[in-house]
């Protein structure tokens, strides 16, 4: 695999018990990450951006939480229409400043 450009965390509401029914989860979480991946296969980024569900956060009054590495963005309360916003934004080398926590 290449050196990606950005790796993207969605919050996917686990605990350390492997429960999944967190607020994000419950926040369309699984739309987001879906969300996503089309958008990553649309734009052919499959060798750059990587996307990645994880365990609770632990901000859950800001979720559902995004966060993007390198750049160490964080997201919150984004719903599954953020998703292109966000993409854009990556492909351009900016923030989606409405969204920043």
């Amino acid at each position: 695999m290449e050196k990606l450009k950005h790796h993207i965390f969605v919050c996917g509401s686990a605990r350390l018990v492997g429960e999944n029914k967190g607020f994000c989860l419950q926040k369309d979480a699984v739309d987001i990450v879906l969300n996503f991946n089309e958008e990553i296969q649309d734009r052919d980024l499959d060798g750059e951006v990587m996307v990645t569900s994880t365990g609770c956060m632990g901000i859950c009054s800001k979720g559902p939480i995004v966060v993007v590495y390198p750049e160490q963005t964080w997201y919150g309360k984004v719903t599954p229409d953020d998703v292109e916003e966000i993409v854009d934004a990556l492909e351009e080398e900016e923030k989606v400043e409405r969204l920043i926590i």
